[in-house]
């Protein structure tokens, strides 16, 4: 029965794994018609009528819309099954993939900031400037409706890259607000308005830059937040059967979490009954744990006295360190 329960839980994760991959893909389709769609309408205006600040939003919002391949190419990999090569899956694609996010942010913050200067240093006034204030606000308007679904979506399947990427978008229509505020600008008599929002806009993709690379890079290092460790022990601790809970280990693997922990249980039990307990926990854990797709599970004796079930441990560490030259 218990087995039973372990398999059920084990396919639960799997299937809810499968899942996310699935509406992250379709997040990222809907969010690259609409960006396309909003970034070319932006970008027929931009261009004829010479705008610095739209420029510089237009050619953020293309490179915004094509960071959706990379991570649409990472949630297919995602869904492939784990092998003799790949022993963890295809999780850490969707990782990789925010590093393509993050080249992204770094050209369209280069190309746009040099296309601020050369306006800024040869100002030319920006012809259908009413066109292209409405252009603002449309890009405005279509980067906020996608920037809510993509963070929606990412904070529903735990994917670090997508909800980064909801920001990236929800910035965007701020800065699509100040392309806009640029030309009013100029229309109020004030001219380098316009190559001025272009800087701000510059400056605006660092600061996500910061903002998305500092979270993935931590994703790439292995970090984990806190309050799931915090979790993850309270519920362990909570199995009939467990005397505590130690070494406990997670990792987000792309939008899944995989799980390694120590549990002690009495040491007079058979190793089947203390499998059972370890088998436990790992059921308790995928079932009410959010995101975790794998947990591993040791079940150690509780000792009595120093070293009674593991004699040679301190043997063994030394034995290690003398077998690698340390």
């Amino acid at each position: 029965m218990v087995a039973d329960s372990q398999a059920g839980a084990h396919h639960h994760g799997q299937a809810d794994a499968a899942m996310g991959s699935a509406e992250g893909i379709r997040a990222l389709k809907i969010s690259l018609v609409g960006l396309l769609a909003t970034a070319c309408f932006q970008a027929v205006i931009a261009v004829a009528g010479g705008s610095a600040g739209l420029l510089a939003d237009t050619i953020h919002n293309f490179a915004d819309a094509f960071t959706a391949v990379p991570l649409w190419i990472a949630f297919s990999l995602a869904r492939r099954a784990a092998n003799k090569r790949f022993t963890y899956g295809y999780g850490r694609a969707e990782d990789l993939a925010g590093l393509m996010v993050l080249f992204f942010v770094v050209f369209s913050a280069i190309t746009a900031g040099y296309e601020s200067y050369r306006k800024f240093v040869s100002p030319e006034k920006p012809t259908l400037i009413e066109w292209g204030i409405v252009a603002s606000v449309v890009g405005m308007i279509g980067n906020e409706v996608v920037a809510r679904y993509k963070i929606n979506v990412g904070k529903r399947i735990g994917s670090a890259t997508l909800v980064a990427e909801g920001h990236h978008s929800r910035i965007d229509s701020l800065t699509s607000l100040a392309a806009g505020a640029g030309l009013v600008g100029v229309v109020l008599g004030f001219p380098l308005a316009d190559p001025i929002a272009g800087f701000l806009i510059t400056l605006a993709i660092l600061g996500i830059l910061w903002e998305v690379g500092r979270e993935i890079l931590s994703r790439m290092m292995d970090a984990i937040e806190p309050e799931t460790i915090d979790q993850i022990e309270k519920i362990a601790a909570g199995v009939g059967g467990v005397k505590a809970v130690h070494e406990v280990k997670a990792r987000w693997l792309g939008h899944n979490i995989t799980v390694e922990l120590h549990v002690t249980v009495d040491g007079k039990l058979s190793v089947v009954q203390g499998h059972a307990i370890g088998e436990e926990v790992r059921y308790e854990l995928l079932e009410h744990v959010s995101k975790i797709s794998e947990a591993i599970v040791h079940a150690d004796p509780e000792e009595r006295f120093p070293n009674e079930y593991h004699p040679n441990r301190e043997a063994h560490h030394e034995h290690g360190e003398n077998k690698h030259g340390r």
